[in-house]
């Protein structure tokens, strides 16, 4: 499939990391233009806050729920035809999603196509996928925070994009983010190698990329892993809960508009960048990942405390910069996790990770919705309109108490079979 592409045979250039950075940041800079926006966009077709939480909770349970089901076949499809041509059918159905959103002119339309682009983009996954190809085992951590810090300079550039556009129209937003999507579409067409060798593909097995849960499953029996599942459920539904409530909790809570939403998602990705980016290998240096990983989960759950009982709009942005040891426990779950699968199986081990996350994200909007929806009503400032972080604080601490309990555990393991290695 991958050799079928025009320029693919011509290409003697080797995957690199450059390449996939440059990939993920122009795509997250797409996807970051619609996050100050999406929420307004909804509110335009709803006649209270209420009514507009509960919708765009809709939305964004469309979205998930199908990029649940969609993320293991996609991640099996980029082990068997690599990961170029996964990519490159993400980029295209992202784009024509942006643009039908732009022109949506009711409810229903904005259902439909979340679905369509949830079942089609699996960026995300692919992406990790393809840093594991090309990384040895021991250098993924980093090479994992490398990527991270291009989701956060994405994230710098494209909320702030988003929030100046959307405060001249709230479409417009979705426009630049289709006409970038195209741009990433061309760039992975010209540019882009493969990264997965044709001796390493894998046949496709439909019975588990049929059943997300399969995979689950799978992943739960990775040497190393254990209890990690759970850890990554539990921080995936506290993280997910907050993207499904922050631009309608800032709203309710401070007034804010998609400008100043756009700049406090700014402030989340400069923080993000600069922590994967640069902070991380220094970390890895003298810590391990499974200390990162704990440090990390207990600043989060204090972190979200903080969110909620925030008054004033200055103090979310004080937390978000005590809050920068959080943003090295993605890389460090994934580096554990990729450590424990094989060179045939990343794609699919990565996709379930995803699928995993997709699937919290399913759930997150089933939740967060109707917390912050039976307290939309209270007046600004009120410090129960941050009950979806409370509950988020209590599922970062369910994590944390599970990767303590597990790390300890092998740590344990190992101590106990030192002296029969000797």
């Amino acid at each position: 499939m991958t050799t079928s592409l025009p320029g693919a045979a011509a290409r003697p250039r080797e995957a690199a990391m450059p390449f996939i950075m440059v990939t993920v940041l122009i795509d997250m800079m797409s996807i970051g233009l619609i996050f100050p926006v999406l929420p307004a966009l909804v509110g335009t077709f709803t006649g209270s806050q209420t009514e507009q939480t509960w919708w765009f909770g809709a939305v964004m349970f469309a979205f998930s729920s199908a990029n649940f089901i969609a993320s293991p076949i996609l991640g099996a499809l980029s082990d068997r035809f690599g990961r170029r041509p996964v990519l490159l059918v993400g980029f295209c159905a992202l784009s024509l999603s942006f643009f039908v959103t732009a022109l949506a002119t009711q409810m229903w339309m904005l259902v439909v196509v979340r679905l369509f682009s949830g079942a089609m983009q699996s960026n995300a996954s692919v992406a990790n996928a393809y840093v594991a190809d090309i990384t040895p085992p021991a250098d993924r951590a980093r090479r994992f925070g490398l990527l991270g810090a291009a989701f956060g300079v994405g994230f710098i550039l494209g909320p702030v994009m988003g929030g100046l556009l959307g405060a001249i129209d709230l479409r417009l937003p979705f426009f630049a983010a289709g006409s970038l999507s195209l741009v990433n579409l061309l760039n992975g067409w010209f540019v882009l190698p493969e990264s997965l060798p044709v001796e390493k593909r894998n046949a496709i097995n439909w019975k588990a990329a049929l059943n997300p849960v399969a995979s689950f499953a799978a992943l739960g029996r990775l040497g190393g892993v254990g209890v990690l599942v759970a850890v990554i459920a539990c921080s995936a539904l506290a993280q997910f809960i907050l993207y499904t409530t922050w631009v309608l909790y800032t709203t309710f809570k401070f007034g804010w508009g998609p400008l100043q939403n756009g700049w406090s998602l700014f402030a989340v990705g400069i923080t993000s960048a600069f922590v994967q980016g640069f902070l991380l290998g220094r970390l890895l240096k003298r810590f391990s990942p499974q200390r990162l990983a704990v440090v990390g989960l207990v600043s989060s759950t204090l972190a979200y405390v903080a969110y909620g009982a925030a008054i004033e709009g200055w103090m979310m942005y004080a937390i978000i910069v005590c809050n920068v040891l959080a943003f090295a426990v993605p890389a460090s779950i994934q580096s554990i996790i990729s450590g424990a699968a094989d060179a045939t199986t990343q794609g699919r081990t990565m996709g379930a990770v995803s699928g995993l996350q997709s699937l919290m994200a399913v759930v997150a909007p089933l939740l967060g919705a109707p917390l912050l929806g039976i307290v939309s009503h209270l007046p600004r400032g009120d410090w129960r309109i941050g009950t979806p972080f409370y509950f988020c604080a209590f599922l970062q601490l369910i994590a944390l108490a599970l990767a303590w309990m597990h790390f300890s555990k092998a740590r344990r393991a190992r101590l106990a079979a030192a002296p029969r290695a000797t």
